[in-house]
């Protein structure tokens, strides 16, 4: 995940997800495993007067097999590197009646945690 402050309340930025170890039981090609988004995050932390190394961020993204939702919190030890995690999920899933079970990977609940640098 890549996001740029815009704002000091807003970002825009890409996220991309790949999955692994299930080409064999799905047959699951690049293109079934592979997500690339679009995202804009509102930053909230500071509105809601929270330390000032805490962030809560709710976002909306636009990607390649849906278009979702994401609310994630992170915090950052030093000025330059922090913790992360994200709760996403599909709002609204394109094709979603001809879905193949390869083709509904990147279409499901997610729970994303990492680490976060601010270069």
């Amino acid at each position: 995940t890549y996001d740029y402050g815009i704002g000091e309340n807003i970002s825009l930025g890409l996220s991309t997800t790949y999955v692994l170890g299930v080409e064999e039981k799905l047959n699951a090609d690049f293109t079934d495993r592979f997500d690339l988004r679009a995202r804009f995050n509102a930053n909230i932390g500071n509105v809601l007067n929270i330390d000032d190394n805490f962030d809560l961020y709710p976002g909306l993204s636009f990607g390649l097999k849906n278009f979702g939702g994401h609310l994630g919190a992170r915090y950052f030890f030093t000025s330059g590197f922090g913790l992360f995690t994200e709760l996403s999920a599909p709002l609204a899933k394109y094709d979603s009646d001809t879905l193949t079970a390869a083709e509904d990977l990147n279409n499901q609940f997610m729970i994303s945690i990492g680490a976060s640098f601010n270069l």
